[in-house]
């Protein structure tokens, strides 16, 4: 998890690497040789989901810089072993590793690397090809084994010249080994990023295992324990249990005060009472009491059976978690991280502090290696100490506030208020139905009443309003919402407007509306601003007016990213991995795809990285005949020479005249005798299915936060000149609150999206660069190969991997 401003100090001041976006040019560091750079590459320690992603991103990036890049057969061990278990690997050799799971490079343990010895003849089998640079994709132990292998090579060096097995001028040549690390791990346990690749993976895995427990456990009103992975780091236990509605949930960081299983049995009691047909209990692999035993899932069984007198069934997640196809978002980071890590160790220089390749937010961040590895033990060691506060601390500000969210909309029991304290807080989704909103409603429901006060929701938007369908809701309404895609208070793109002021007025009056939070996109938006500007003439609308961004295209001002826009990310990512697997037998097919976003292109950029689409045309660059020519000509050429697949996306506003239509009719047209045309519109698929783990937990932390924010503005009595019409997003890592007044200028309302959208654009040139054009490959001397490079799809096995027994 990310760790906190403090503690980010700590690490920056460890060395002299600041924590700046990715290098927009690398400049690569003097060095002794004309030689290309040797960058090897390495996965090591548990597998993760979308490591491939991460290796195939360096190879390429790698080849576009002109380096020689090779793959370590089997992590450490191989670096060990060396002859064969060193690759070559040129840019058709990572053709279709973006949608598979797992390593295809292999990981094993090495005791050997343990020993100086050992350590060696890893630096001899280096460089003796050449490499000096080393990428590690892995976790604390794998990367802090990385530097060790640094901080000796030098010494190696000067024994190897001796022994004679290298010269002088190899050792003059590569004087310094330079290391950039990358943490692949689902367990999400390493500071300095919010996530690690593979989390996200294993999160998904999760959800899709507890959303089919859920369904079979309400049928026989049953309770289930579910252990998941995380060794010492409770972030699965913790995001499963705040994105499903467990009833109670341990985690390594914070076990309960007391009497743990007293705890346990009266809320699962309460929840029954208040008419739950069933029991969640979610538990992390290090699950402990505050003495420090362990906790197992058999033992809460034994407690259950006894003290309630319930059947639980267990289930142990296990390596499930592990396997699978990685996520949208994990295809995304470990291909932003793989090309920054790249840039990193080109650049670094003899005095370069050894870093790992972090995100906050949707930002890539160097820190440094050291500094980071130690604050992340530091966590385990509090956790064995059993200083718990200390543990939750250095998780981070994120951490905390998942927990806090978790525990007020999983309170049974709210806080008792007299009547004339109490608040009526009224919700309502205004815009387009996004995955996700459902959770956010939940979550503002039930930590409202959480906090004694009362919540009434507008079914259908402000047509609910008009028509007087408001509803009170109660804590066991909203049971189970967090799961189901859709919106199920109804939405529909119908703004408040002048012409509303005066009925909403009256019904805000009459209900005696303390609060209003809106749940939507762009409409949302302009209607909390008519209501802001309204405020001098009805003075029902002197109350805060929060709205948080669920759409599906993120074409909304102050977050990076909207709830609903992850759910359809992966919609497109699946969708575009099956049309392509439909095409191997043809290969000669180019896949047009038309894609949501309005005026936006977030969905098919950040897409296209994900799918390894080749051409994307999107409403902010524009299209023109010059370049439609232009990208039929280079397909034409592709596809005499190699037969293979090419995707192409087009946003569904991009040019009223090139919509996906003529496209096709253009493309196919000239393709006649290259390639075949089909054309597919994923249309309504991509505001449904069920939300994902990221959009429900940010739904679930946004809507507990506006409730929360709500709430406290009440109770301090600000004045009318402070009451606040904003939005509650996440301009970074953290869920914050910004005034409309401040994101006004910012807004395109003729094309409804910000004026600026640099924390998804910056992704366009790590796109272009990954997706070089057949006529500006890289020099190489097996130029043939690189054909292919487009789509990133591969129609057979790399002969690298032919007869790996790892495989």
């Amino acid at each position: 998890m990310s760790a906190h401003n403090v503690l980010l100090g700590r690490l920056q001041s460890a060395s002299n690497i600041s924590l700046t976006n990715a290098s927009a040019e690398v400049q690569p560091s003097p060095r002794q040789t004309s030689k290309p750079i040797g960058i090897a590459v390495m996965t090591s320690g548990g597998d993760a989901q979308g490591m491939n992603g991460a290796v195939r991103a360096v190879v390429r990036r790698g080849a576009v810089l002109g380096c020689e890049v090779y793959a370590i057969m089997e992590g450490y061990l191989g670096l060990v072993q060396g002859g064969n278990m060193l690759k070559r690997l040129r840019w058709d050799d990572v053709s279709g590793l973006l949608p598979t799971g797992g390593t295809a490079i292999g990981t094993s343990r090495c005791p050997e690397m343990r020993t100086r010895e050992g350590r060696k003849k890893a630096c001899f089998n280096l460089v003796s090809r050449g490499i000096d640079r080393f990428v590690c994709i892995g976790g604390d132990g794998s990367l802090t084994g990385a530097n060790i292998l640094r901080a000796e090579w030098p010494s190696f060096m000067e024994e190897l010249v001796k022994d004679g097995k290298i010269t002088e001028q190899q050792a003059k040549a590569h004087p310094h080994l330079l290391v950039v690390g990358m943490v692949g791990s689902i367990d999400n346990d390493f500071c300095g990023t919010d996530m690690t690749i593979g989390a996200d993976s294993a999160l998904h895995r999760i959800m899709e295992s507890l959303d089919a427990i859920t369904t079979t456990a309400s049928s026989h009103q049953r309770t289930f324990i579910v252990e998941v992975m995380g060794r010492n780091c409770g972030f699965l236990a913790l995001s499963a249990a705040l994105a499903s509605g467990a009833d109670f949930c341990f985690i390594p960081e914070n076990p309960p005060i007391g009497d743990w299983k007293e705890k346990m049995c009266t809320s699962l009691e309460r929840a029954r009472k208040l008419g739950r047909r069933l029991n969640l209990v979610i538990v992390a692999e290090g699950a402990r009491d505050r003495d420090g035993k362990a906790i197992s899932s058999n033992e809460i069984k034994d407690v259950l059976e006894q003290r309630l007198g319930h059947e639980p069934r267990i289930t142990i997640l296990g390596h499930v978690q592990r396997g699978g196809v990685p996520s949208s978002y994990d295809r995304l980071i470990s291909t932003l991280m793989g090309a920054e890590a790249v840039n990193a160790v080109v650049e670094a220089g003899p005095e370069t502090e050894s870093c790992v390749i972090g995100i906050e937010g949707n930002k890539l961040v160097r820190n440094p290696l050291k500094a980071t590895v130690e604050l992340t033990q530091s966590v385990a060691k509090a956790v064995e100490g059993k200083n718990f506060d200390e543990a939750m601390r250095l998780r981070g500000p994120e951490f905390t506030r998942a927990w806090t969210s978790y525990l007020a909309i999983n309170k049974h029991t709210p806080t008792g208020l007299p009547k004339e304290k109490q608040h009526n807080i009224l919700v309502m989704n205004i815009g387009a139905p996004a995955p996700g909103m459902n959770a956010t409603a939940k979550a503002i429901v039930r930590a409202t009443i959480a906090r004694g006060h009362n919540v009434f929701a507008s079914f259908d938007g402000i047509r609910g309003v008009i028509d007087d369908t408001i509803q009170q809701l109660g804590w066991i309404d909203v049971d189970g919402w967090s799961s189901i895609g859709g919106a199920l208070l109804g939405s529909n793109r119908d703004c408040i407007t002048e012409k509303h002021f005066g009925k909403v007025a009256e019904v805000l009056g009459r209900l005696k509306i303390r609060g209003l939070i809106i749940i939507g996109g762009w409409e949302g938006y302009t209607s909390a601003i008519s209501m802001e500007k309204a405020r001098a003439k009805h003075a029902e609308f002197r109350i805060p007016i929060l709205c948080i961004p669920a759409v599906i295209s993120n074409n909304c001002p102050g977050t990076w990213q909207s709830i609903g826009a992850d759910t359809a990310l992966n919609t497109i990512v699946k969708a575009s991995d099956v049309v392509k697997q439909s095409a191997v037998a043809s290969r000669c097919r180019v896949f047009i795809m038309e894609v949501m976003g309005g005026r936006c292109g977030y969905l098919a950029t950040v897409a296209s990285i994900g799918a390894g689409a080749h051409i994307v045309y999107t409403p902010e660059s524009g299209i023109g005949l010059r370049q439609v020519v232009e990208d039929i000509e280079s397909l034409k050429e592709r596809f005499h020479k190699v037969k293979t697949t090419s995707l192409i996306y087009n946003v569904e506003r991009t040019n009223e005249t090139y919509n996906t239509d003529m496209l096709t009719k253009m493309f196919t047209e000239e393709g006649k005798g290259c390639f075949e045309v089909r054309a597919l519109t994923l249309g309504h698929l991509q505001q449904g299915d069920a939300p994902s783990p990221l959009d429900r937990m940010h739904g679930c932390e946004s809507g507990a936060f506006a409730a929360n924010f709500v709430l406290d503005t009440l109770e301090k009595a600000a004045s009318e000149s402070e009451i606040p019409c904003g939005v509650i997003g996440m301009p970074s890592s953290s869920v914050e609150y910004i005034p409309l007044a401040k994101l006004i200028p910012e807004m395109d309302f003729a094309n409804r999206r910000p004026k600026h959208q640099e924390w998804w654009e910056r992704y366009i040139p790590v796109v272009q660069g990954l997706r070089s054009k057949i006529n500006n490959l890289p020099d190489c001397s097996n130029k043939e190969q690189y054909i292919k490079i487009a789509t990133g799809l591969a129609t057979r096995t790399p002969d690298w991997l032919v007869g790996q027994e790892s495989m």
